[in-house]
Order: C-alpha cells, then sequence, then structure tokens
C-alpha cells in the first residue's frame, strides 16, 4: 500500500511534526514498506488460536508478598519540620 503525500501530510499533522519535503517523501517510503507488511500479516490464518494465546510459558515472574515491619508513628515524623497532634503540619496553601 502506498500513501500519498497527502496522506504523510496528514499523519504529520496528527504527530505534531514539522517535515520538509524531503523528510516527506522518506518517511512516505518507510510507512508504505510498513503498511505492506502488516497487510501480508493480516493475510496469516489465526482462527486456530485461542485470543489470548501466548508463544511465552504461563507462569509469574511477581515474587511471593512478604509482610515487612513498616515506620512506627514516632519514626515517621522524626524528621517533620512541624507536628501538631502527632501528625505532620504544614502551612496552608491558599490561592486567591
Amino acid at each position: 500500500m502506498s500513501l500519498t503525500p497527502e496522506e504523510v501530510n496528514h499523519i504529520a499533522l496528527l504527530a505534531r511534526l514539522e517535515l520538509t519535503t524531503q523528510e516527506k517523501e522518506h518517511f512516505r517510503g518507510q510507512l508504505s514498506s510498513i503498511l505492506d507488511h502488516v497487510a501480508q500479516l493480516q493475510k496469516v490464518d489465526t482462527s486456530h488460536i485461542a485470543p489470548t494465546s501466548s508463544v511465552l510459558p504461563a507462569r509469574s515472574r511477581l515474587r511471593e508478598d512478604e509482610l515487612i515491619p513498616g515506620l512506627t508513628v514516632e519514626q515517621a515524623l522524626r524528621n517533620a519540620p512541624d507536628l501538631e497532634n502527632g501528625q505532620f503540619r504544614v502551612p496552608p496553601i491558599l490561592e486567591q
């Protein structure tokens, strides 16, 4: 599928790219080649493959959750510049 110069202009506009005439012609060839390749891939019969199939083995790469102790309130507030009633105190932010 060969793209027209108008289609390349439209794609450049959508991508917010300012291209020279030379760049547009260069990318027109590249994009057309990509679309030709995708068209070939669409011809492959995938009707026997389940939509959720994967070529990778089904395994989880996540680690097991482990309970570890967190900070105590005292540890969390230790370096606070200002405290009030056991909480961080921050100045109000008011925009007018």
